[in-house]
């Protein structure tokens, strides 16, 4: 397979699975509000392993937020704060623990305005930048650290 058309597939799958995990988790009452513990987040690891998560991160994440109804500027500043964290991620694909961190950080930081901003959910930004983070560090260190462990064992199979 050529290798442009393997990173359009792998891209492609990525984005399919982040919305169905997303919506899983929107179903179960996960997805939004203050603590945010979304499944797909887990997926934040994959740009470690290929660079096509990067674009289907983006995707994924800009389709589940217009799918599950998200304003307009949570679809933009949500989705800008994944392919943030899916750049730094790469950028640190060498140390694999410490690239979990980049998703928590962007999206501590600017998920927290949305909240305030477009929801007028009342409450304090750093407040907000807490448990944003708390969210986030539960899906992408914890849950993506053990997604990666599991991961390694056949990412020549997976991914190469």
């Amino acid at each position: 397979m050529k290798s442009k058309t393997k990173f359009i597939i792998q891209a492609a799958v990525i984005a399919a699975i982040y919305v169905v995990l997303t919506l899983v988790s929107s179903a179960l009452g996960l997805s939004s509000g203050v603590i945010q513990v979304r499944f797909s987040e887990v997926l934040t690891i994959l740009p470690i392993f290929t660079p096509a998560a990067i674009p289907g991160l983006f995707v994924g994440c800009i389709l589940a937020n217009l799918i599950s109804g998200s304003i307009i500027i949570d679809v933009v500043f949500g989705s800008l704060a994944t392919l943030l964290g899916a750049i730094f991620t790469r950028i640190l694909k060498k140390h694999r623990m410490l690239a979990t961190l980049p998703p928590v950080l962007a999206n501590a930081t600017i998920v927290p305005f949305i909240l305030v901003c477009g929801y007028g959910i009342t409450g304090s930004y750093w407040y907000f930048v807490m448990t944003v983070g708390l969210g986030e560090i539960i899906s992408c260190c914890i849950l993506g650290g053990l997604f990666i462990t599991a991961l390694c064992r056949f990412e020549k199979h997976i991914f190469k």
